[in-house]
């Protein structure tokens, strides 16, 4: 695996986004103007992640990562609103000042790279294949092959998957997770493929308590990063706040309470500012 740093925004975008965020502290968003509230995006659909209950509950990795992040930052968690942040809007939702941070299963990538900045990474996860516990068929990724492979429609993953390791695959798309889910229950797809931290948060639900177990392929490499306004200060303030958490124990600590149930494997917790290809 290769490290590299990461990248520094172009200094024209900078000086846009400094405009933006200028124009986003009137609106009581920028949680360094030291206003009570702090809006943080997560994802609403994402057990083990960031899950909105029926309740009105927030739960998941990421929302107890955003809440410690909050609380260094002087905010309560009754000082926090939580915004949905879908994967298609994250970047628009900072670029308006609608969120001051992102914690939402996102990857840093060159391309976001250009847009937004990120904090951390907090979390190194990977593409991975999720089976039935009983299933002992498939115990490597060529086993894919002429099995079944389910994945949201619109994803990259099964493809991914069809095109450099198992070419003989079956893909089977599905509107959501949840849908693969029951497939993969009933024995009418093989597998499930999507990065280990999702599929381990849906395994760790109790209703699925002990049916399915991760692959542990590691088919890529996915680093979760806090997204941020380019040129934001809450950059640095985000990654003093996430070395505080690993250093403390708390970050293991939210890892075993979200994905400890699924045996998810974990990578160590990252260094911040490194990027693993």
């Amino acid at each position: 695996m290769k490290l590299h740093k990461v990248t520094v925004a172009a200094a024209t975008a900078l000086v846009l986004s400094l405009t933006a965020v200028g124009c986003g502290t009137d609106d009581g968003n920028d949680a360094s103007s030291g206003d009570e509230k702090i809006t943080i995006g997560i994802k609403f659909d994402q057990p083990g992640l960031g899950l909105k209950t029926p309740d009105g509950k927030y739960t998941g990795f990421d929302v107890d990562v955003a809440t410690y992040v909050a609380k260094e930052l002087g905010h309560e968690p009754g000082d926090i609103v939580w915004k949905q942040a879908k994967s298609a809007d994250r970047e628009t939702l900072l670029q308006r000042g609608d969120v001051d941070f992102i914690a939402a299963s996102y990857s840093i990538t060159p391309e976001r790279e250009q847009k937004v900045d990120f904090a951390g990474p907090y979390l190194l996860a990977h593409q991975d294949v999720l089976i039935r516990a009983d299933d002992n068929s498939i115990t490597k990724p060529e086993d894919l092959n002429n099995k079944k492979l389910c994945s949201v429609t619109g994803s990259t993953s099964a493809q991914n998957v069809k095109e450099e390791i198992a070419p003989e695959a079956q893909l089977q798309e599905y509107g959501g997770y949840s849908e693969c889910l029951t497939g993969l229950e009933n024995k009418v797809i093989d597998a499930l493929t999507t990065d280990d931290s999702i599929l381990a948060g849906y395994a760790a639900q109790p209703e699925f308590k002990g049916k399915f177990k991760l692959g542990g392929f590691k088919l890529s490499n996915e680093n979760y990063g806090i997204g941020v306004a380019q040129g934001s200060d809450l950059k640095a303030q985000i990654n003093t706040a996430l070395e505080k958490m690993v250093e403390d124990g708390s970050w293991d600590a939210a890892v075993e309470k979200n994905f400890g149930p699924a045996g998810y494997k974990n990578e160590p917790a990252p260094k911040i500012g490194v990027i693993v290809d």
